[in-house]
């Protein structure tokens, strides 16, 4: 719109230009007025000839159309709150194994026979890496005996080397192991007194043992 009216202006005064140079050559010479007419005519007209143009002016820069922006593709994001169960459909399988039975108490013993053999049955339960269950071979390598006196929970008060072994003389050692490992045994404040048993460990070459008591 500014670019038409600098035009119309533009053509407005050299339209008044003309008219006022015809008059003063009319009034200089009348006789040459046919052609000086002429001319001024053909200068109003190359003046005002143009198009004014009905958009924007021709050394404006052509608007660019900003280059289309790249699709980006959208990950759906699953926020993983605290608290919150993921679905089955996406949680890891997890096999639970069921809890084993609970045992059952076992009876207390009503002698001291019951007590000895509930307690060398526990001795091999605790060190089943050093123990045997078989036949005894002949000849052992070793037959230590132990005196086993006892706290009334049953915890080991004292331990005594009844007869000790005139070969291979650390099996007794392992024997002495071998009773504190498995304590407590049991209680025994129901017993008579005095609170002990004996047990009589049967070693093999391999310095295994088994308690004598389950041989009877």
């Amino acid at each position: 719109m500014l670019y038409i009216d600098s035009h119309v202006k533009r053509c407005s005064m050299v339209r008044v230009a003309v008219m006022t140079l015809m008059a003063q050559i009319a009034v200089m010479t009348q006789k040459r007025w046919p052609a000086v007419a002429g001319l001024a005519t053909a200068l109003l007209l190359s003046a005002c000839e143009s198009r004014v143009p009905l958009s924007a002016p021709a050394n404006s820069a052509p608007a660019v159309a900003a280059p289309p922006s790249p699709t980006m593709a959208v990950i759906p994001v699953i926020p993983v709150t605290p608290g919150v169960t993921v679905p089955p459909s996406r949680a890891p399988a997890v096999h639970v194994r069921p809890a084993p039975p609970a045992k059952m108490a076992e009876a207390p013993a009503r002698n001291w026979e019951e007590y000895r053999v509930a307690a060398a049955k526990r001795i091999v339960a605790a060190n089943h890496q050093g123990t045997y269950m078989g036949e005894p071979p002949e000849p052992l390598l070793a037959i230590p005996v132990l005196e086993i006196e006892l706290h009334a929970d049953g915890s080991v008060q004292h331990i005594r080397v009844l007869r000790a072994p005139s070969q291979a003389i650390d099996t007794v050692q392992l024997a002495i192991a071998a009773v504190r490992r498995a304590a407590p045994f049991g209680d025994v404040s129901r017993l008579p007194k005095p609170w002990k048993f004996s047990e009589v460990f049967l070693f093999n070459d391999d310095r295994r043992f088994k308690p004598r008591s389950l041989e009877l």
